[in-house]
This record gives C-alpha cells, sequence and structure tokens, in this order.
C-alpha cells in the first residue's frame, strides 16, 4: 500500500521543496520504520531537492497480524480478514498510519516552521489503488468540494481480458494549493469512507476522531451526510451524534426526513440519510443538515452548544430543531396561511412549512440567489407533486428594500435573520417588513446574548457565528421589539426557546408580533403576555 505526497514551490518562494520535512517531521535524508499492529509503515523520500520534494508512506501489511488476538466470537471475524485486499490497497488501514506516523502534521503543529505550516501549499498526492465502489464520479464529489483537482482513472479487472471491464479500484492523484494539514486531514477521513468499511470495531470514540479531523471542513461538503454514515459504518446512534456535533461546531442545522422528500439512495453519495440506515437506534430515518447560506441574509445557523450540554444526545432535539418547531407553533397559533420566509437561506424551514399541509401559499426570499438555487435543488422542486410545489415561490431580494410582492400576507418570519444586519440598516428593514409588506403578524428570532456565557468554546465578547453584526441581551431585544409595535401598530409578546437558564434565560429569543387591528385575538395574546 502506497501514498506519496509532493511539494513543488512556486518559483520565489524563499522556501525550498524539502521543508516538506520539516512539515511531516520526517528526514529526508534516511528512511524511517515505525512498527504499527498490523504490520510496518515506512516513510522514505523518492526525491528531494529544493524544487521538488517527495514524501511516500509505504504499508507493510502482515495479514496474520491483523487478525491476531481475534477470536471467531468477535464481531470483525471472517475469511475477509485472512484473503483481503489490504495489502495493495488503500484502506482505514492507510487512514490510521496517517494518524500515527504523521501526527503532528495532521494536526497542524511544526516549531521550526510554523508559518509554512499555516501556509496553502502546491501538493500532489498519488495512490495508486484505492477501492471506490461509486467509480471516478464519486471521487470527484467527495474530493473536488475541497479544493483538489482530481484525477482518477478506473483499474480494469484484469488487463489481459479487457471485456471483463473495471474494477471497483481507482488510481487516484489529487492536485491542489492546500495546508498539509487539510490535506491530510482529507485523506485521514476519507479514504475509509470511498472503501466504505474499516479494518476495526467501531466505538463510540470513533465520532471525536471524525470530528478532530474533519470539524474544520466536513460541515460545509455537500455530501457530508454520505461521508459521516460511511465513516462510521452506518452505526446510526453514532451517526446522528456526529450530525448534531458537526451542527454546534460548524453552524450546520440538522434536519429530519420528512413527507417532502423520499430518498432512495445508491452506491453514490447522497444527501441524505435513508431510513435503511436507521436500523440501529430508533428505527427512524436520522438527521439530516443543512449549511447555513453564510454571510447572506438567510435562515440563521444553529448555535454552539454549551460544553457538558445534552445536544448532542440522540433523545434530544438540537436548537435548530426547536426554533424551528417554535415558529411552526406560533404560525398555526396565528391561524397563518399565507406566510413569508424573509431570509429564507438554503430552505431549513421553508421545507418543513412545505410538508405541513396547514400552509397554502409560502414565499421564501433571500437576497443570495445561490442560496435560493440551493434551496431549489435541494426541496427537489422539479421533482414534487405539482399540487405541493406550486404552494411555494422562491423570491430574490434585499430585506432592506420594499417590494410591493410581499404585502397581505398572514405571517411573515424572520428566524436568525436580524442579527445579521448591519446596526444602521434595522431601520430599512424595519419599514420593509412592519410599515410596507405589513403582515398580519412577524415572528422574529435572535440569539440571546447573555446566554453565550454558557458556551465555553466562546470567547468573552466574541459572537456565535462570524457574519453576526451584533447579538442582543433580553433587555437590548425587547427595547428594540417594543418600539417596532409601538410605531406600527403591533403588540409583541416574547417566548423563550430552548431549555432556559434561571440567571441567563433561553438560548434563543423570540419576538411575537400581531397587528392591533386584528382585533380581541390580538388583544387576548398581549393580556397572556
Amino acid at each position: 500500500m502506497l501514498l506519496t505526497i509532493t511539494c513543488t514551490p512556486p518559483e520565489g518562494a524563499g522556501w525550498p521543496a524539502t521543508d516538506l520535512g520539516f512539515l511531516l517531521h520526517k528526514n529526508p535524508d534516511r528512511v524511517q520504520a515505525f512498527e504499527q499492529s498490523y504490520g510496518t509503515a515506512h516513510v522514505a523520500y523518492p526525491e528531494a531537492t529544493a524544487a521538488r520534494c517527495t514524501a511516500a508512506l509505504i504499508l507493510e501489511i502482515d495479514p496474520i497480524r491483523l487478525v491476531r488476538g481475534r477470536s471467531r466470537g468477535t464481531p470483525d471475524f471472517s475469511l475477509g480478514q485472512y484473503v483481503n485486499d489490504r495489502p495493495y490497497a488503500a484502506s482505514s488501514l492507510l487512514s490510521v498510519a496517517i494518524g500515527a506516523v504523521f501526527r503532528t502534521a495532521l494536526h497542524g503543529r511544526c516549531k521550526l516552521r510554523p508559518e509554512l505550516a499555516e501556509t496553502a501549499l502546491p501538493l500532489r498526492i498519488e495512490l495508486p489503488s484505492v477501492p471506490c465502489r461509486g467509480g471516478v464520479e464519486v471521487a470527484e464529489r467527495v474530493f473536488a468540494p475541497l479544493g483538489w483537482a482530481v484525477h482518477a482513472t478506473a483499474l480494469p479487472l484484469d488487463p489481459a481480458f479487457p471485456e471483463w471491464g473495471d474494477s471497483h479500484y481507482l488510481r487516484l492523484g489529487l492536485s491542489g494549493t492546500v495546508r498539509l494539514a487539510d490535506a491530510l486531514s482529507h485523506l485521514y477521513v476519507l479514504l475509509p469512507v470511498l472503501d466504505g468499511a474499516k479494518h476495526y470495531w467501531l466505538a463510540a470514540d470513533e465520532v471525536d476522531k471524525l470530528i478532530r479531523a474533519g470539524g474544520g471542513w466536513l460541515a460545509e461538503h455537500p455530501e457530508r451526510a454520505w461521508i459521516t454514515r460511511r465513516y462510521l459504518a452506518r452505526r446510526q446512534s453514532l451517526v446522528r451524534t456526529a450530525l448534531a456535533r458537526l451542527a454546534e461546531l460548524e453552524e450546520v442545522e440538522p434536519e429530519r426526513l420528512d413527507a417532502v422528500e423520499e430518498v432512495d439512495e445508491g452506491d453514490g453519495p447522497n444527501e441524505t440519510l435513508s431510513a435503511a440506515d436507521g436500523a440501529e437506534g430508533d428505527g427512524e430515518a436520522g438527521p439530516v443538515e443543512r449549511a447555513h447560506p453564510g454571510a447572506e441574509l438567510g435562515s440563521g445557523p444553529a448555535e454552539v452548544t454549551a460544553a457538558g450540554g445534552s445536544e448532542t444526545d440522540q433523545n434530544t432535539q438540537s436548537l435548530a430543531v426547536l426554533r424551528r418547531a417554535a415558529v411552526r407553533s406560533a404560525l398555526h397559533e396565528l391561524g397563518a396561511r399565507r406566510v413569508l420566509d424573509l431570509g429564507c437561506g438554503e430552505g431549513a424551514l421553508l421545507r418543513e412549512l412545505l410538508a405541513d399541509s396547514a400552509f397554502s401559499e409560502i414565499v421564501g426570499v433571500d437576497v443570495s440567489m445561490r442560496a435560493l438555487h440551493i434551496a431549489e435543488r435541494k426541496l427537489r422542486l422539479d421533482r414534487l407533486p405539482e399540487r405541493v410545489a406550486r404552494r411555494l415561490t422562491l423570491r430574490q431580494g434585499a430585506l432592506t428594500y420594499t417590494d410591493a410582492r410581499l404585502r397581505g400576507y398572514d405571517a411573515a418570519v424572520l428566524m436568525e435573520v436580524v442579527e445579521h444586519v448591519d446596526p444602521p440598516r434595522l431601520g430599512a428593514l424595519e419599514h420593509a417588513v412592519f410599515a410596507a409588506a405589513a403582515p398580519g403578524a412577524v415572528i422574529v428570532t435572535t440569539p440571546n446574548a447573555e446566554y453565550n456565557a454558557r458556551y465555553e468554546s466562546l470567547a468573552a465578547g466574541t459572537f456565535r457565528h462570524a457574519d453576526h453584526r451584533f447579538e442582543w441581551i433580553r433587555a437590548e431585544f425587547a427595547a428594540w421589539a417594543d418600539g417596532v409595535a409601538a410605531r406600527h401598530g403591533y403588540a409583541v409578546r416574547f417566548v423563550p426557546i430552548g431549555e432556559p437558564d434561571a440567571e441567563l434565560g433561553a438560548p434563543t429569543q423570540l419576538a411575537l408580533f400581531t397587528k392591533i387591528n386584528l382585533g380581541a385575538t390580538a388583544s387576548a395574546r398581549e393580556g397572556a403576555a
């Protein structure tokens, strides 16, 4: 089993290619051997000049040592442990070797060249044999979103008999300008994913390994659900935990499959978890995560979790799920039929509204055309029955500008949107929504800044998301909401979302605005507050 990593610095880079040895913590002038439980890992440098340097990791697999100590009763005992492709093809064995032999490089540390460890380098990675049942297309869908140019060729079953066709093995080459630590983490996670198997029994700490190695990029990967499921060998309890933790760390919102979409999963990557993968756990379809739209106005991200909190527990719901549930509950309380989702992003809330027949007309508005295209694709509007699809309209528009098409709706939702608006533009948003569109009710959710003290991963004074322009404490949100209500003829009451803290309140705060001229219903709601 062989892996080569080649670095070719551009002219005038100011450092020689042999500095790759410093980053890998392996001297190019000698061959080194590292004993593993399954054999020996060797590191050598076939070439090492100032212009070009190649490091090779060679695994010498001992099939007997691979199964030594395992009895017939162990979960991974089978004839396949003795007759297999492990000595010849990249697999979880190579992933383990990367983690053991290049551990410091994988963590992105280098005392002698710290600035180089943080620099994206021109790299070329070669793997002569990679099992990949999805073929070249799957390899491209997995590696290309990470910035790699993928050069993959299917290997024939037998060159002497071309009529037999291709095997499920690829000769894989990757080239790109990537930090070495990121390149190693991509291989560490994705090689066993492409193989679809691991040589060891998975324990609960496998989720920690995945988060440590892939936490910086996996949440934004378009195939993240498929990657997570394959990495964790479809153990649904682990998959749910991993997706929840990715949601907390990387601002991704986990969802559950619902009636909007039926999934038929094949060998290749898929954006959803199928019900078939729920064999372990509660038997329901697993969670599906959706990315936050980024810097554009959109449905907001799930917050980071408090240390020691229960959001990673598979039996509890994430804050993102609780938030959407609170919004839907408020819409049902209002009896709203025609609803605006302002700042809809990639459609996390739209998906749930569309699955609920109580809503006859749904309009999603976002400033980002890219987010709207993603929402259209994720909602699979082209595959929905016409009677379902015609209930939804997607429109591009900035929420700080008036749009006559948005007038006359029963309710408008701004879910985790206002904190993405620069404070000087809040007046324009207020006018566009409450004065110009003037729906019968408005639902606004936003983080409670006081609760941030419960998040150990947040430094004091920092926000939950990099694109937040501000975060309000409860008194600030109440003052803004009361002022908006008074200026535009609405009554307002506040609803906490998430488990409240006795001192700091709930993680998310919701304001429900109802037009005073709606009569007794609105007055009753205001009195209930």
